[in-house]
């Protein structure tokens, strides 16, 4: 089935744009909604037939709209995928989903009582090198992960934060735990299971901004492997990297950061497994549609009955939670053990 798209937002929305642009089977660009009309009209300009639209009202009003993707400033994803369930339709919201659990759980249980759908955005997860590692997992031949690191080594000058509402508690909702390091984070809970403990401690030293933008996390999973994140806003480039030691291999992910599945990863046979053994898994893996384009492909094959693939609410939720705990961490100088209970102190945010 095909569904006709309103993208919400022409900045990172532009990327968003050209995923579904690289799925015309699946997919038909209706509009772009921006407040801002020589962005939104330059962007809406790039596809024929796609229209400038101003007024979200009005998109949710329009019966020829399936989905309305979220591409706004994360204060105001609350509001616009409460308006967007309201009027029946499909939502997509970038990241961060909303800014607390309690906003996640109203989510959740509006959501079950309308049969609607909200896909938060992760497409770290998306393209070749992840299907490689998933085809090793689903192979037997990854075992236990012992341990492994992560890096959020972006580069963010002070003025990137020109845009007002960026590097604030009220307009961003949190800083580089929040906005960038998020993605890597994600793929912890998909790949190796639930994170059972966060210890976390953050500075803000890059910019002279609100929230934090450097920060070192140690991260106990579920089944006691031990991860390090390191994240930072000032570095000279931006680089994202994975690294896990499993009892059969190391993986080490590409480090592209805005598609870090998109090529090939690199896989080290650890003894007794053997490097044949994981190259001729590795030969039969087939090229995967990376990034936004295979989130997109993921959400329309659920939508059409095959589910599997896709970003679920519950994932955004969980993504929510991590986030909650490395705050709490961080201010009580202390470890904290997930999952995290309604009774907990940053329930209901986490902003100070």
């Amino acid at each position: 089935m095909k569904r006709r798209v309103s993208i919400i937002g022409a900045g990172i929305g532009a990327e968003h744009l050209r995923g579904y642009a690289a799925l015309p089977d699946l997919f038909e660009i209706h509009s772009i909604c921006d407040l801002d009309a020589v962005r939104g009209g330059a962007l809406a300009a790039t596809h024929p037939g796609v229209i400038h639209a101003n007024d979200y009202n009005v998109i949710l009003a329009d019966p020829q709209v399936d989905i309305v993707d979220i591409c706004l400033p994360p204060h105001l994803h609350f509001s616009a995928i409460t308006a967007g369930l309201d009027a029946g339709k499909i939502v997509v919201c970038e990241k961060p989903l909303v800014a607390s659990l309690a906003e996640a759980d109203l989510l959740i249980e509006k959501v079950a009582q309308s049969g609607g759908t909200v896909a938060p955005v992760f497409q770290y997860r998306y393209g070749l090198g992840t299907a490689q590692l998933h085809a090793l997992i689903d192979a037997g031949l990854a075992g236990r992960c012992f341990a492994g690191t992560l890096e959020t080594h972006w580069n963010r000058p002070a003025s990137y934060y020109d845009i007002a509402w960026r590097g604030t508690w009220a307009g961003e909702r949190g800083g580089a735990l929040l906005g960038h390091a998020i993605h890597i984070h994600d793929l912890l809970p998909w790949l190796i299971g639930p994170v059972a403990q966060v210890f976390a401690d953050i500075a803000t030293r890059v910019n002279d901004i609100e929230v934090e933008d450097c920060a070192a996390l140690s991260i106990r999973m579920g089944d006691g492997a031990l991860i390090s994140s390191s994240v930072t806003l000032g570095a000279a480039d931006d680089t994202s990297r994975l690294r896990l030691c499993f009892e059969g291999f190391t993986v080490e992910s590409d480090h592209a950061p805005y598609s870090l599945a998109e090529k090939a990863w690199s896989f080290t046979a650890r003894a007794p497994t053997q490097q044949s053994r994981i190259d001729a898994v590795l030969a039969k893996v087939p090229t995967a549609k990376a990034g936004f384009a295979g989130m997109f492909e993921a959400l329309a094959h659920a939508l059409d009955g095959k589910a599997g693939r896709e970003v679920t609410l519950e994932d955004g939720r969980r993504s929510l939670e991590f986030v909650t705990a490395l705050y709490a961490s961080a201010r009580a100088n202390a470890p904290v053990t997930l999952p995290l209970g309604r009774d907990h102190p940053l329930y209901h945010g986490w902003l100070p």
